[in-house]
């Protein structure tokens, strides 16, 4: 399975699984197929499109287990390692960065 590397000056190197690192990079709104940039002042939507889409997940896994339980079915099983686990880390890699003016660099 590939990794993605996520490089900055100003932080320690990010490694993500393919799977949850193409998923980020989906999420906002980046190529997940070719190396790329996230420049300083493009963190701010990125970060805001991370949280908004745990609001999401979070919502709909809830909507789930409701269903699940008003019909008396056991409920869903979900990844163990939700999307909010998985993005804070690149989160606090884009604020550290922002707040340095320092891009983060990626490739598989």
């Amino acid at each position: 399975m590939s990794l993605y590397r996520f490089k900055s000056r100003e932080t320690g190197d990010l490694v993500m699984l393919e799977p949850d690192g193409k998923h980020i990079l989906e999420i906002i709104g980046k190529d997940p197929d070719a190396a790329g940039v996230i420049m300083p002042q493009q963190m701010p939507a990125a970060k805001q499109a991370l949280r908004d889409e745990v609001v999401l997940e979070e919502a709909d896994q809830q909507r789930q287990r409701e269903e699940a339980l008003a019909k008396g079915d056991p409920p869903p099983e979900f990844d163990s390692v939700s999307l909010r686990l998985r993005s804070t880390p690149f989160i606090e890699m884009m604020q550290r960065c922002e707040k340095a003016s320092v891009a983060i660099v990626w490739g598989t």
